[in-house]
């Protein structure tokens, strides 16, 4: 079942990103000529996915002016309080439609491998065994802060946590699918999607599927000005 809807997460502070987010929301700030925000959307329009939701909070009518500047149509939900991102995408769900959804923070950015990665997503996506299906990157690959790594995968891509003090091999890469099975007895007001993730592994069904392209951690000044770099040389796409 290919998703028909997308949500991207808009809402946080980029606390990290400070100084350049002190006046602007951070999936507005530009690389390679184009918000972050945009290049999600262009992204989710490249295949075939036309209907988009998308949170505010910090300068939530920039938000609403950058969404309002594209002759496609999307639902901005402006959260009052913050609902971190379980809550986030429980509050979207009514306009997200009973399929299953993609999920792309609002930082995310990529390139492509050999095929699309949305579509990469969609086709292995199996609801029938999956609640959730995580785009995963190798923290090898990955420059800057990669920290100890989010998750391990089996042969067959079930995810799980890593015991306490290893390593993980893989990052999530900030895109996903989730059905909206996952958000049955989500609670109210704000979680994090970790504590869905947790379930999911627990049920067996949290999946993830490794990125074949360049992938790119945008936490800090620093990174947005590696990343512009690195797509300016021309250097993004051999090194993955």
């Amino acid at each position: 079942m290919t998703p028909d809807s997308a949500m991207i997460l808009a809402a946080g502070l980029g606390t990290r990103m400070r100084p350049l987010t002190e006046n602007e929301a951070k999936p507005l700030l530009r690389l390679a000529g184009r918000s972050l925000l945009d290049h999600a959307r262009d992204r989710l329009l490249s295949a075939g996915i036309t209907r988009h939701v998308v949170n505010a909070h910090w300068q939530a009518e920039r938000i609403a002016a950058a969404l309002a500047a594209r002759p496609e149509p999307a639902t901005l939900l402006v959260e009052e309080t913050l609902l971190e991102t379980g809550g986030g995408v429980k509050a979207a769900l009514p306009h997200l439609g009973p399929r299953p959804f993609f999920v792309l923070n609002g930082d995310a950015f990529w390139l492509d491998g050999p095929h699309p990665t949305l579509h990469r997503l969609a086709a292995a996506f199996d609801e029938a065994r999956m609640d959730a299906l995580l785009l995963m990157v190798r923290a090898a690959q990955v420059g800057g802060e990669a920290g100890r790594g989010d998750f391990l995968l089996d042969p067959l891509g079930a995810a799980r946590r890593p015991p306490e003090r290893l390593v993980a091999p893989y990052l999530f890469g900030g895109v996903q699918i989730l059905s909206p099975r996952l958000f049955e007895a989500a609670p109210e007001g704000p979680f994090s999607l970790n504590l869905l993730y947790d379930r999911a592994i627990e049920a067996g069904r949290l999946f993830g599927l490794v990125h074949d392209g360049a992938w790119f951690h945008l936490s800090t000044p620093k990174d947005l000005a590696d990343a512009e770099a690195a797509l300016r040389s021309g250097l993004a796409r051999p090194v993955f």
